[in-house]
């Protein structure tokens, strides 16, 4: 399986700096895409996800821009709109092409160059590298500066990364999702609840801390986590979507999240899913609701199984 490139119609590229430590991802489809958002962490940071809201004129979008960088990092998607215009993708007007790309950022400032990040020749380096072939994961895209469990702070965390995965369905129906994981909590295994990576007890320590634990037996008034944090997901299916319908994949794929994350959504995290239709297979909701949660928690559990140890931060891979 390749991952979020399973679903026909979509190109995934990712451009890296390794020596600032941050980066983008440019998931693109091209021809058009039903989309939804669904955004439960309150400290996101994203531009045009009005255009995936119900109620909105835009009937489809022409990709996804996932970056590192916090703030700054939205400059990338410009990139992506340059790129899409000029292969000719877009609403036409004007004897030009309007592509629509909502994005959404992560923060990585702490660990790589505070003064570095992802901007328009980044995005356009991703959305150029896209491709159908296997989706690229670890320290990868907006993947290269995330870590996990930073309760105690970047000292006593771990790396995490990219991490995609497909879900099979009857009828040919197929799930995919993208996750870059970049949360203050710990990630565990779904399966047998333990702590795949997370907040360690020191910075000489490879003995996790337990993050949840941590909050519940301080004291008040507890100490807030700092507002650095983010995991940013896109959940893709090749079945018929209303834009009603996708919204509500979105949010079923949210469960993915919480399924692996330890705590999740919280007021220092800007959790945000998107998800996007392709295809005309015909599928219920709820049973793709299902697919998108658990293609989710397989790819967080792949972004930190897979990501390798980068600016001082002990990873997995």
């Amino acid at each position: 399986m390749k991952g979020l490139t399973d679903i026909p119609g979509i190109r995934v590229g990712h451009s890296s700096d390794y020596e600032a430590i941050t980066g983008c991802t440019a998931i693109l489809c091209e021809a058009g895409a039903v989309g939804g958002v669904d955004i439960r962490g309150s400290a996101s940071g994203a531009e045009e996800t009005g255009t995936l809201h119900p109620l909105h004129i835009t009937d489809r979008v022409h990709g996804i821009l996932l970056a590192g960088g916090s703030a700054f990092g939205l400059e990338a998607a410009s990139g992506v709109r340059r790129y899409l215009a000029g292969r000719g993708v877009g609403f036409a007007f004007g004897g030009q092409h309007i592509p629509i790309v909502p994005a959404a950022i992560l923060f990585d400032l702490g660990i790589g160059r505070a003064d570095v990040h992802p901007g328009l020749a980044m995005g356009a380096a991703a959305a150029a590298a896209a491709t159908d072939g296997p989706a690229e994961e670890g320290c990868v895209g907006a993947g290269t500066g995330a870590t996990v469990g930073k309760i105690l702070g970047i000292g006593c965390a771990m790396k995490a990364g990219i991490g995609s995965a497909t879900v099979r369905m009857g009828g040919g129906v197929l799930v995919a999702a993208l996750a870059a994981v970049n949360a203050v909590g710990d990630v565990r295994d779904p399966e047998t609840g333990e702590i795949v990576a997370g907040a360690r007890k020191s910075p000489e320590s490879r003995e996790f801390l337990d993050t949840e634990a941590e909050m519940l037996r301080r004291e008040p008034p507890a100490r807030a986590a700092a507002p650095h944090n983010t995991t940013l997901a896109v959940v893709a299916t090749n079945a018929r979507l209303t834009k009603v319908q996708a919204t509500k994949l979105a949010q079923l794929a949210s469960l993915g999240m919480a399924r692996t994350i330890f705590p999740v959504n919280t007021m220092a995290d800007g959790d945000t899913m998107f998800a996007l239709s392709l295809g005309d297979r015909e599928a219920d909701i709820n049973a793709l609701g299902v697919a998108a949660a658990r293609a989710v928690a397989q790819s967080i559990l792949r972004a930190v199984r897979l990501a390798r140890t980068l600016g001082g931060v002990p990873g997995l891979g």
